[in-house]
């Protein structure tokens, strides 16, 4: 039976608010891949859902936890959850939405229209503090709008449900509009996807309150149980091993052909638990999503079948993953204990953090004298959790940090803003070149200030193109652009098009070079074989035989080359 009592009210108390937090959270994520998808460049690197779901599940996580919410518990778990674990542009802004939101309910018993108005406003408000230069027609946009609404509706509102209802319907207009306010998103054909991401977060929010949700629960992840150190892990690896009594993780979700009966229900999960343990099976008209430990996985899947077809099937051997995981935990330890004892040895005065993916560019970054490196980039954006934590192991008085990725730079500038005890300078290098030479004009002779002007005013000489695929056709910069086209993207747009990898990093690299060029980098990745590498080198070096040319391996997934012309 649906929940109706909030709408006989005009406010909301902290238990429906937790609710409608915890539904937004999980419309969000079941969005997350569509999302994704709304990139403005057609490459496999969009992560907008993504970022925004990480942000908001790690708000989710201290929410769900809360036994007897109140508004002030309530507040303090979603900005903390949120701040710490924002990833991405996107991640970030909505992390300072809900921290803006979050400092005007703390103090409040319930919310109405009026204090929601007002919430609304200074997440907004908060929001565009974080972003340098906020453009129209982005997630911005759309929170501001919302907003504006809200408080247009506060005064007269006697029901909430009609002005929480308008206050979606305003975010959905305005976001149909942002393709009007940002041309590239125009001639991409898509909407912002941020601000879709808000959207979703607030229509799931909306159906809580209308008790519209499905009974399937947010799952939200245990947080990990580190150990002091890796010894007393090991001593009982053999014991924990023996004690998997079921050795395959299997989970799939079944789309019923029709609703089953409660008592269908039960028994599926009378059979699922009498070959396994660990079971939850979430149902509802649609569907019915299965998770269990089971020796034999297909007699699970066979059961499934009975009702229905069978989608997202995933089996692991926890087995394996346990003795991988144990491997991974003592090399954990081993690393911990040194990264312990260099914080033990003298501070020095600077220190770097760099971001980066692939094991050459991961080299070439230590080789310049990087303290610690951040495992990430495109796809894989680190939290503010992760740039707090390498805070923490670099034994310096001033750190540089190096984002590498303008869909970095906001974590980083939020971990600077958390930290207290030392001083954190986030040189906002936008690409992996740009990172490299950062570090190359860095003196230690030189104070910070001096420091950080000579790095900022030579990254702004790098010019950078990115070498990967279309995963879908579209339009870009007036070129028609097909699915698995190989395409070069600048700092500015659209370098190159066509239906070969070097050929397509050859025209980039025309596109880059200008008469007060000197150096030109190629960076290879992970999917481009070495020989292949070697014959762009000596194309370029054909074609642009006044600049110095360098091939260096790269080993990044995503993108077959990163060019770099100075």
């Amino acid at each position: 039976m649906k929940e109706d009592f909030a709408l006989s009210t005009n406010t909301i108390d902290a238990r429906m608010l937790g609710k409608m937090f915890l539904a937004g959270a999980r419309n969000l994520e079941a969005k997350k891949e569509w999302i994704n998808e709304l990139n403005v460049f057609p490459v496999p690197d969009g992560d907008t859902g993504t970022n925004m779901t990480l942000t908001i599940m790690s708000a989710a996580a201290e929410v769900g936890r809360i036994e007897n919410p109140t508004m002030e518990t309530l507040a303090k778990a979603i900005a903390s959850g949120s701040l710490r674990g924002a990833r991405g542009n996107s991640g970030v802004i909505l992390s300072q939405l809900l921290r803006g939101f979050t400092k005007v309910i703390g103090e409040e018993t319930s919310l109405t229209p009026e204090i929601l108005a007002a919430a609304m406003e200074k997440g907004v408000e908060t929001a565009y503090k974080a972003v340098m230069k906020p453009k129209d027609g982005t997630i911005l946009t759309v929170a501001k709008e919302a907003a504006a609404r809200a408080r247009q509706l506060a005064e007269t509102a006697d029901d909430l449900q009609p002005f929480l209802e308008e206050i979606f319907q305003c975010a959905q207009e305005t976001l149909e509009k942002t393709p009007e306010m940002l041309p590239v998103l125009k001639e991409a054909g898509v909407v912002d996807s941020g601000g879709q991401g808000y959207v979703e977060v607030l229509r799931g929010a909306l159906d809580a309150f209308l008790g519209k949700e499905t009974a399937a629960p947010i799952e939200i992840p245990d947080m990990p149980n580190v150990p002091s150190s890796g010894v007393s892990r090991a001593s009982a690896s053999v014991q924990e091993e023996a004690d998997i009594r079921f050795g395959y993780c299997t989970e799939f979700i079944v789309l019923l052909e029709n609703p089953l009966k409660d008592s269908q229900i039960q028994e599926f999960k009378d059979y699922l638990g009498s070959i396994g343990d660990s079971l939850v099976a979430v149902a509802d008209d649609e569907l019915v999503k299965i998770h269990v430990h089971t020796n034999d996985p297909g007699k699970a899947l066979q059961k499934g079948l009975e009702h229905g077809q069978l989608s997202r099937i995933k089996i692991d051997n926890m087995r394996e993953e346990h003795r991988e995981k144990l491997f991974k935990e003592s090399e954990k330890a081993a690393l911990m204990q040194q990264e312990e004892q260099k914080a033990q040895k003298e501070e020095k005065e600077a220190g770097f953090i760099s971001v980066s993916a692939g094991e050459g560019l991961k080299a070439i970054f230590q080789e310049l004298g990087v303290d610690y490196l951040i495992e990430g980039g495109q796809t894989m954006n680190p939290s503010t959790e992760d740039m707090l934590n390498a805070i923490e192991q670099v034994p310096a008085k001033t750190i540089y940090i190096l984002p590498n990725n303008k869909n970095v730079i906001l974590a980083a500038n939020q971990a600077q803003e958390l930290t207290k005890d030392k001083k954190i300078v986030v040189i906002p290098t936008q690409t992996i070149p740009q990172g490299i030479t950062a570090i190359l004009n860095y003196v230690p002779e030189k104070d910070e200030e001096e420091n950080t002007k000579s790095m900022l005013e030579q990254i702004g000489y790098v010019k950078t193109g990115l070498i990967t695929y279309a995963i879908r056709d579209t339009r870009i910069d007036q070129k028609e652009i097909r699915q698995n086209d190989i395409i070069g993207l600048g700092d500015d747009g659209l370098l190159a098009v066509s239906q070969d990898v070097e050929q397509t990093a050859l025209d980039s690299v025309a596109a880059l070079v200008d008469e007060d060029s000197e150096l030109i980098s190629i960076y290879y990745g992970n999917q481009v074989e070495e020989e292949k590498a070697e014959e762009l080198l000596a194309a370029v070096q054909e074609k642009f035989p006044d600049c110095d040319v360098e091939l260096n391996y790269g080993g990044q997934p995503i993108y077959y080359y990163i060019l770099s012309v100075e």
